[in-house]
């Protein structure tokens, strides 16, 4: 199992990354965890449009989402004809709401490019790889996912705050990669974001191999999280770049 960074900019693309995308790749299926503003331009260096084998949607603020509507267009007007419909899985009202990003009729909106299937707390299975979703701490539906394969885990928190429920889902695997949007001791807004500590002690309480600090926002001081996990979490810790390959 491989995972690509694509894009890991919180809440709006960095001069130097997309917002949230990441690739993950094991016996030649592709499967890509969300889709945020500016993500599918960088997707095509690592696989091409039309590659995709399925998606995971976390949740549907536009910073993990938009760039559906992008492939949206790709997919349907494609020269040659549209794909087969592609599996996208995502919380209940996915379809609707990716039709009025795109200001079309909600039917048949894009259920005609994608295979929308409705996410809740459950294992299941996409291609090669089981995918655990469970629901975390945030002001909308949102899911932290684990996805294993040949024996090797690793754990997105996808959006939220202090989670009990992350912690569970996150025990044991081999790489966490966890949000730390907030500052420690600055942002202090209950059930919306970690900051680099927080993320530190989840993954310290779940006894994961590694830890990297994702969807820190342009004017967050990454290496300040960083550190701050680092005070928490005994194990190595690393910020998520674009181009970054982590293999299990």
């Amino acid at each position: 199992m491989e995972l690509t960074v694509v894009g890991s900019s919180g809440s709006f693309p960095s001069a130097d990354s997309p917002c949230s995308c990441y690739l993950v790749e094991a016996d030649g299926f592709r499967l890509v965890i969300d889709l945020g503003n500016g993500a599918l331009g960088a997707l095509q260096r690592y696989c091409g449009l039309y590659e995709v084998d399925a998606i995971l949607l976390s949740h549907l603020h536009a910073d993990h989402c938009i760039d559906m509507c992008a492939y949206y267009v790709a997919r349907n007007y494609r020269v040659g004809g549209c794909p087969d419909p592609l599996a996208v899985y995502g919380p209940h009202g996915t379809p609707e709401r990716l039709a009025r990003a795109y200001d079309m009729d909600e039917h048949p909106g894009m259920k005609e490019v994608f295979d929308f299937r409705t996410l809740r707390d459950s294992t299941f299975s996409v291609g090669p790889f089981s995918v655990t979703a469970v629901r975390v701490a945030h002001p909308v539906e949102a899911y932290a996912f684990r996805v294993e394969q040949g024996g090797s885990a690793f754990v997105y928190s996808g959006d939220t705050g202090p989670c009990a429920e992350l912690v569970e889902l996150a025990r044991g695997a081999d790489l966490l990669l966890s949000e730390a949007a907030f500052t420690d001791g600055k942002e202090d807004i209950p059930d919306l974001h970690l900051n680099g500590r927080e993320a530190g002690e989840h993954a310290a309480e779940a006894g994961v191999g590694r830890l990297v600090l994702t969807h820190i926002p342009p004017w967050t001081d990454a290496e300040r999280n960083r550190a701050d996990a680092v005070a928490a979490y005994g194990g190595p810790v690393g910020l998520a770049r674009p181009g970054d390959v982590y293999s299990f």
